[in-house]
């Protein structure tokens, strides 16, 4: 059984997992809460490794905030790329893997709207969060050639499964609850993927690696995704408002800053469909990835 370091492994994508991994590799975790084996901050810190991994799968990383401050953007580039230098600084020190994945992210590409987006596209984010990801991507791209070392570049759509961060998990508590309303019928249409592909993704990578979009072939509608959200709560089917009401509502969130449960940014990520192609994953890993309108489970 080859040795697996996981990082980020107490984070929403370590908590679906992790179960799967430790049935394929021994696997050994590294973070900053005490659950982890390892316990560091890789931000400020290069760790002390106690031994030699074959595979690393780093996922740990800063997302799903918008910075407000300074301090706050940079903390992304802290944790997502001076966070990769210090891990492989560490991975120096106890001989390099055979296998590297990263967990980056589609929002490297900068989009706020298109149809099937391949990893041709060019990087364009420009938030803290796409900088600092498409910074770790070129520093492990060269780190890994001079160390002879298989990187791959996972690129995750949203992702769903239990307890998801996000618009996802928004969706969910808003459901629960009881205001949350589809927009001119709900028919935007988002990638996502599940999770538990990502453990599926490390085994069919690690010894070829590359550059690959991972998402699920169908492009559930956030429609689609609400009734089933519903269905499992036990909660009535959402209602829809018209755009134009909606376009209202964001104005006047426009006025009420963050406390606002939609402002015009929000909308405009809530009407326009961005979808990503998942091709050459499907070709070269011959991966086939879960439907998520099938195996999305809340509880």
């Amino acid at each position: 059984m080859e040795s697996l370091l996981f990082t980020g492994a107490s984070g929403f994508l370590g908590n679906n997992i992790l179960p799967i991994l430790k049935r394929q590799y021994d696997v050994m975790t590294l973070g900053h809460l005490p659950v982890d084996d390892i316990t560091v901050n890789l931000a400020k810190d290069v760790p002390l490794l106690p031994q030699h991994f074959d595979v690393v799968l780093h996922a740990a990383g800063k997302a799903h905030v918008v910075p407000r401050t300074p301090e706050e953007e940079k903390l992304f580039y802290d944790i997502n790329y001076d966070g990769t230098k210090n891990l492989c600084s560490a991975l120096e020190a106890v001989g390099v893997p055979k296998s590297l994945i990263f967990i980056s992210t589609v929002a490297v590409y900068g989009c706020e709207s298109g149809d099937l987006i391949s990893e041709d596209h060019p990087r364009n984010g420009n938030s803290p969060y796409a900088k600092s990801k498409i910074m770790a991507e070129d520093f492990l791209t060269e780190w890994c050639y001079k160390n002879g070392v298989i990187l791959t570049i996972l690129r995750p759509s949203l992702l769903a499964g239990l307890n998801p961060p996000g618009n996802l998990g928004d969706m969910i508590r808003g459901i629960d609850k009881g205001f949350y309303v589809n927009i001119a019928g709900g028919n935007v249409r988002k990638s996502i993927l599940m999770a538990d592909d990502i453990a599926v993704l490390v085994d069919l990578s690690k010894d070829r690696g590359g550059i690959y979009n991972v998402c699920d072939t169908e492009q559930p509608s956030f429609g689609e995704l609400s009734i089933i959200i519903a269905k499992q709560l036990g909660k009535r089917q959402p209602l829809s408002i018209p755009y134009w009401i909606a376009k209202s509502l964001a104005r006047v969130g426009d006025f009420m800053g963050g406390k606002a449960p939609i402002n015009t940014l929000r909308l405009s990520k809530l009407t326009q469909s961005l979808t990503f192609s998942n091709e050459k994953a499907l070709s070269e890993l011959g991966w086939q990835p879960l439907k998520v309108v099938e195996h999305f489970k809340i509880k």
